[in-house]
């Protein structure tokens, strides 16, 4: 092999970074990501304050003196209320599961023929679909609500769960990446005698297994956090939410419990990113190709 032969061969551009760049680059990413986590640090440190170092001032970062009273005098008021903590816990378990994992079905389901099919009118629904993102929730609180009421589904559990079915952009995210898939490898299936129904169950949803990752990390902490509403008012309905809300807005004598019930709000919604990161980071990085 000649020496202009290894020329052409070798990449166009080179990446050239001394050592000093990349450790100031990599001093700068420390230092935004320590900022970034000084919240949740801050939120760590209250949980196991006592009530004198939560009011001092100035107001101290880090503990001193830490203590688990606060938690002890979480579950003393949990145990003193009429409705057992088991109830609220399992109506939030089962809003969530329910809602995230439909969902995530429900928008795959539905963007597999907008992306891969050409039908009367799957361009309309596309760009309903695309209108549809610009609508906050507070624009559609009073429709939601006068719709849930005509059903009769007021203090059920259907009345949070059935709008989060249907969130927009879970659908859009979803036809997106479905889109990528190559039209090849779907004939390929149909060809070994694979149905509709198979391609998109064991094709097409591993494929986009990123997506429907990121809607698990965006529809779960909206529904963990959800407290009924005005759609619930029942306490036997009432979510885990509402309860640890209840008992944090006793006053100042609370603050230490309200610190520790910020924190185990926290904990779930987190350890499910930190689980699920790799893919949200994939999925940022392949968003904008096509086949």
């Amino acid at each position: 092999m000649s020496v202009r032969t290894l020329r052409l061969l070798r990449p166009a551009h080179r990446i050239n970074r001394s050592f000093a760049v990349s450790f100031l680059l990599f001093a700068l990413l420390a230092v935004f990501g320590a900022f970034m986590a000084l919240p949740l640090v801050y939120a760590v440190n209250n949980a196991f304050k006592p009530l004198d170092e939560l009011f001092i001032f100035p107001p101290r970062f880090f503990v001193v003196n830490p203590t688990v009273n606060n938690f002890f005098d979480l579950v003393a008021l949990l145990g003193n209320s009429w409705v057992p903590l088991s109830r609220y816990i399992a109506n939030t378990v089962l809003i969530t599961a329910v809602g995230t994992l439909g969902h995530i079905l429900l928008a795959s389901a539905a963007a597999y023929p907008l992306a891969k099919f050409r039908f009367p009118g799957s361009r309309g629904l596309s760009r309903i679909v695309v209108l549809s993102l610009m609508f906050s929730a507070q624009v559609t609180a009073i429709p939601n609500y006068m719709v849930m009421s005509w059903l009769g589904w007021i203090n059920t559990h259907a009345s949070i769960i059935v709008p989060a079915l249907a969130f927009p952009l879970g659908l859009f995210l979803m036809q997106q990446f479905m889109q990528q898939i190559p039209d090849a490898l779907l004939e390929a299936a149909k060809i070994d005698g694979a149905n509709e129904y198979r391609i998109y169950w064991s094709i097409v949803m591993p494929n986009v297994k990123p997506a429907w990752l990121t809607l698990l990390i965006l529809q779960f902490p909206m529904l963990w956090g959800t407290d009924g509403g005005n759609f619930i008012y029942s306490e036997n309905l009432k979510t885990l939410h509402y309860a640890m809300g209840q008992i944090a807005a006793g006053g100042v004598a609370r603050a230490g419990v309200g610190a520790a019930v910020a924190l185990l709000l926290m904990i779930v919604p987190i350890t499910l990113f930190i689980i699920s990161q790799s893919s949200v980071i994939q999925t940022m990085a392949t968003s904008g190709m096509k086949e």
